[in-house]
């Protein structure tokens, strides 16, 4: 009995020593999956060399909030995230459904990071549209992903201004992606 486990223990190692997974001498880096619209691929147009970073926006497709991770070459600040989420989505996620309720507006007159809360600033004359929920959302949900961030508020002029959360209600207490957590598409 016992030549026989041992003969049946050799033939599991060596065929499982020949499945045909190499090995390599030391580990090797393994390129991240890429999402919409950082990398076309091979066929999807001209080949791009993707980033080294990640960078978390959030778009909007059916009056949802979908997260967007684009490759960039760099951490960007609070400002260029923002900037780039204004300039909306790329060619790739606008064909794959997504848009932005703050793509060509001037609402932000900046951000500031202070003590982990980013403050944006908000333009005197205020021009979001009526998905001003989904606006909003777009911005505390982009910059709360963020790992130097913990909370995003809104002011106006130097005064605190009112946003509404996912379910309309008005507050000036610094926002959190919970605060909009059932506008995510999971």
């Amino acid at each position: 009995m016992r030549p026989r486990r041992c003969a049946a223990a050799v033939a599991a190692v060596l065929a499982l020593g020949g499945c045909g997974v190499p090995t390599d001498s030391e580990p090797r880096p393994i390129e991240p999956s890429v999402t919409i619209g950082s990398y076309e691929g091979p066929m999807g147009g001209p080949v791009v060399s993707p980033g080294t970073v990640v960078e978390r926006l959030f778009l909007v497709r059916d009056n949802q909030l979908v997260a967007v991770d684009r490759r960039v070459e760099s951490v960007p600040s609070p400002q260029q995230q923002i900037e780039d989420l204004v300039t909306g989505p790329t060619p790739q996620e606008r064909d794959a459904g997504l848009d932005s309720a703050l793509a060509g507006t001037d609402i932000i007159t900046g951000v500031q990071l202070r003590n982990g809360t980013a403050v944006v600033g908000l333009s005197a004359d205020n021009p979001i549209r009526n998905d001003e929920i989904l606006a909003y959302g777009q911005i505390v949900c982009t910059l709360s992903a963020r790992a130097d961030i913990v909370a995003v508020r809104f002011t106006q002029e130097g005064r605190t201004m009112e946003v509404p959360g996912a379910d309309g209600a008005l507050t000036r207490e610094p926002l959190t992606e919970d605060d909009y957590a059932s506008l995510i598409s999971r």
